[in-house]
């Protein structure tokens, strides 16, 4: 993903608006930093992705928490080659496997077979959380002037990442705000089709002055959004919340149904949502 997303960078910053500096070096493992103009607020997102991991005798281990149901189609590469397997369920012990004509070597990542769908008004794959949030990111790269966009590894299991990039960010340039670029769910208080999440709280809470100014930005937009209130969740703002540096943090990002599956699913009209609602937040934060 770093390096694939190196190359789009590399290939269309010419046609930006600014042209940022590029930080992507062994200081920060897989990590992207864009730093644009004089930067006031920083935008992350996450290239990682949910998974399985082989373990020993055909079991496989969750990365994250990918849904699992029988007949899952997981793709891969090891030593031997291509992988293209199907996942297993024991009925008895509920233990996790793989199908295929051979072993596969201990350690190797299986992920979701892609499988790209797209409608008049939705777009369905596995893995829009959060390769949306990292469209949605390089769109708002398209007219930025002034901010960062981190692009961070590993939230889907835990993190680690974003706690070196929020205290490089804070001790060089002085942000301490951030926006989170992910997707979030559909629920029963959050429908599709009627804009971006901003999230009031998940498992943790953001300060809500902070909240507060990123909503009356939103509301004074006209741009359609929705609220969201749950009591479990997180993504990259874990980091910045335990971290040492007086981050303010809030996560905007559209809604998608069958989360964690390879059907996962968002409303075009959220997208575009999304997309707009960054750029105004970022020129106004």
């Amino acid at each position: 993903m770093s390096r694939f997303l190196l190359d789009y960078i590399h290939q269309h910053q010419a046609g930006w608006k600014q042209q940022p500096q590029i930080l992507a070096d062994e200081r920060f493992q897989d990590c992207i930093l864009l730093v644009f103009g004089q930067p006031r607020t920083a935008v992350f997102a996450h290239l990682d992705s949910i998974g399985f991991t082989v373990r020993y005798g055909r079991q496989l281990v969750r990365i994250g928490g990918p849904r699992a149901e029988a007949g899952y189609r997981l793709v891969g590469q090891d030593s031997q080659g291509e992988i293209d397997c199907t996942l297993t369920i024991d009925e008895e012990t509920g233990e996790l496997g793989y199908a295929f004509h051979r072993d596969i070597d201990r350690g190797t990542e299986l992920t979701f077979y892609c499988d790209f769908r797209e409608t008049d008004t939705s777009v369905q794959s596995c893995y829009l959380d959060n390769r949306l949030g990292v469209w949605s990111a390089l769109q708002l790269c398209q007219t930025l002037e002034h901010g960062i966009v981190a692009f961070s590894c590993w939230e889907e299991h835990g993190g680690g990442s974003v706690a070196y990039l929020a205290k490089y960010i804070y001790e060089t340039y002085g942000v301490r705000q951030a926006l989170i670029s992910d997707i979030t769910w559909v629920t029963e208080g959050v429908h599709p089709g009627q804009g971006c999440v901003i999230s009031l709280r998940d498992s943790l809470i953001p300060r809500r002055a902070y909240v507060d100014r990123i909503r009356a930005i939103a509301a004074a937009s006209g741009i359609p959004f929705q609220l969201e209130v749950e009591g479990s969740g997180g993504s990259d703002a874990k980091e910045l919340q335990h971290g040492p540096q007086p981050w303010d943090w809030c996560f905007v990002g559209a809604p998608e149904d069958h989360v964690h599956s390879p059907d996962e699913l968002v409303d075009k009209r959220d997208i575009a949502s999304m997309v707009a609602l960054y750029r105004v937040l970022m020129q106004e934060l």
